[in-house]
């Protein structure tokens, strides 16, 4: 049951008047996510992904190339060498932004994730990664330089505020997976390239997806168990097993009453979605880009990506359509699109100086479109993990699902994808012990999501 007119959520997706998509989100898909990857390959569309060179590639604000055009720093990881090799031959050949000593501090800081493993990056949570870097000994300018363009890509917020347990996972995914870091763009519209193929298999397998199903009050037993979902148009759900896929927000706002004073459902409150704007900007001209994402390095915007040539359903040979996460957005969330776009282009200039502004030849903007998500993912705010709760609820009935859930990815694709996993495995487990009610047959007879 989706409470929208179109499938996604936040990889939603919708066409403007000329016909041109427009996205929730820039969303990148890792070497890193093996169940976002099984899943493609069990659609049979895992040629829909469309791989890149297996590089991070930084912008240079204000530097350019000798031919005046915005110049690009490259960690580039060898394809010959396995992890966690090529991601160390990266690190060291690229002089650009770090220098040798800033590189050992940071690898001597990184010596106890790598001694003491899982532990100690679960202790992290505490530390902000600001903090973990100034305990570790590690040069502010490695934060400046790097991680807050990763900690804006990761989170939405600045290594002031995010947990230094993020990092670590991010880390030790793409140290120890030889492609972990190597990312993928969706070869088209979310809806039509990913979405569809996944109600299709889910109709084929004796399902059913409804659209413009808002949730409008859970009922419960006597029990606490739940006795229906009752939606907006009146409809009545019963079915033997219950999960809600909503992110924590919307979630916190429809559990019912008997349940809110439930340690495990009061610890929800400590979670919070985090804001988030993504913009699309079409130019009258090609802009000097690269096919592949970018990070920014500019205090508004995260990432970006030239649409028009790293995804081939939007390809354009003449034209740039850039996509880009304006992050952290808590100051702008509120604001007008002209004030958004103001403030973008005023980034995009220092970025492209030769290429984007005011002055005859340079380009133009042709459209935009501005996209606010006022709560996207949880807030990985130091301290969050503990807030996390596992798919099982106190409720036999009554399940959950999303990256908030506690599972090992945390906020993303693949932690949201894992995390439903999870919640099927946990509802089969259930099932098999006789903990939730038998439908007709051998298997539950329905289960509404």
């Amino acid at each position: 049951y989706e409470a929208r007119d179109i499938l996604g959520g936040k990889v939603s997706a919708w066409q403007d008047k000329d016909g041109d998509w427009v996205e929730t989100g820039l969303h990148i898909f890792f070497g890193a996510y093996p169940n976002v990857n099984q899943m493609f390959k069990e659609l049979d569309i895992e040629d829909r992904l469309q791989w890149k060179s297996h590089s991070m590639i930084f912008a240079m604000p204000g530097q350019q190339t000798a031919d005046g055009f915005q110049r690009f720093s490259r960690f580039e990881f060898p394809q010959f060498l396995p992890a966690p090799l090529n991601g160390i031959t990266a690190i060291l050949m690229n002089n650009e932004m770090l220098t040798w000593p800033e590189k050992i501090r940071f690898g001597i800081g990184l010596l106890p994730a790598i001694v003491f493993g899982q532990k100690y990056v679960e202790e992290c949570d505490k530390l902000s990664v600001s903090q973990w870097m100034r305990q570790q000994g590690v040069p502010d300018r490695v934060n400046e330089e790097v991680f807050i363009a990763m900690a804006k890509a990761l989170n939405f917020i600045d290594p002031d505020n995010l947990s230094m347990t993020v990092v670590l996972t991010a880390l030790n995914r793409f140290l120890q997976e030889t492609h972990g870091s190597k990312m993928a763009f969706l070869d088209g519209p979310p809806p039509t390239r990913l979405c569809q193929p996944m109600v299709d298999y889910i109709t084929k397998n004796g399902g059913s997806v409804y659209l413009e199903k808002r949730l409008k009050k859970i009922h419960t037993n006597s029990d606490g168990s739940v006795k229906h979902y009752e939606f907006n148009d009146g409809e009545i759900v019963e079915a033997d097993v219950y999960v809600s896929s909503m992110p924590v927000d919307p979630l916190k706002l429809m559990l019912p009453n008997s349940w809110k004073s439930m340690p495990y459902f009061d610890k929800l409150n400590g979670l919070n979605g985090v804001p988030v704007i993504n913009i699309h900007i079409w130019f009258d001209k090609k802009l000097s880009t690269v096919d592949h994402l970018l990070f920014s390095r500019s205090p508004l915007l995260s990432v970006y990506a030239d649409m028009s040539l790293t995804c081939k359903g939007y390809r354009d040979d003449d034209k740039s359509m850039l996509e880009l996460v304006f992050a952290p957005a808590k100051e702008y969330i509120g604001r007008s699109d002209d004030e958004i776009i103001e403030a973008t282009m005023a980034e995009l200039t220092k970025l492209f100086p030769n290429e984007i502004g005011p002055e005859e030849g340079k380009a133009k903007v042709e459209k935009f479109h501005v996209v606010k998500t006022p709560l996207s993912v949880y807030e990985a705010t130091p301290g969050r993990e503990e807030y996390r709760p596992g798919q099982t609820t106190p409720v036999g009935n009554f399940f959950l699902a999303g990256c908030f859930t506690k599972q090992k990815y945390l906020a993303s694709m693949e932690g949201a994808t894992f995390s439903g996993k999870l919640c099927a495995q946990q509802i089969a487990e259930a099932f098999l012990e006789g903990k939730i009610k038998l439908g007709e047959g051998q298997l539950p007879n329905k289960v509404a999501v």
